[in-house]
């Protein structure tokens, strides 16, 4: 069962690095270093929504308008992070 609780953890560590490339690259393309011209960073950028768009949706329906910020992605990242502790804090359950 040890491994099963690995194989979640890796899980939320993949989902995090998706996010946080998801986040770096739209700031990067915000502050124009990245074009979506170009046509890896558009099939880049058209995979990072495709995947993560179902996770922000509902929440973004949640959220009240806060005009050009997006906090969707925060409330993914600290979710992420939370289950990650409950599952450490719940690792002898696992064993």
């Amino acid at each position: 069962m040890l491994s099963l609780l690995q194989i979640l953890l890796l899980i939320l560590d993949v989902v995090w690095f998706v996010l946080i490339a998801h986040i770096v690259m739209s700031w990067l393309i915000n502050f124009q270093v990245l074009n979506l011209r170009q046509p890896l960073v558009a099939q880049i950028w058209g995979g990072l929504n495709a995947l993560l768009e179902p996770i922000y949706a509902p929440i973004r329906r949640m959220l009240p308008n806060t005009g050009g910020l997006d906090l969707a992605p925060l409330i993914v990242l600290i979710g992420i992070y939370a289950l990650r502790i409950i599952l450490i804090n719940n690792a002898s359950a696992f064993a």
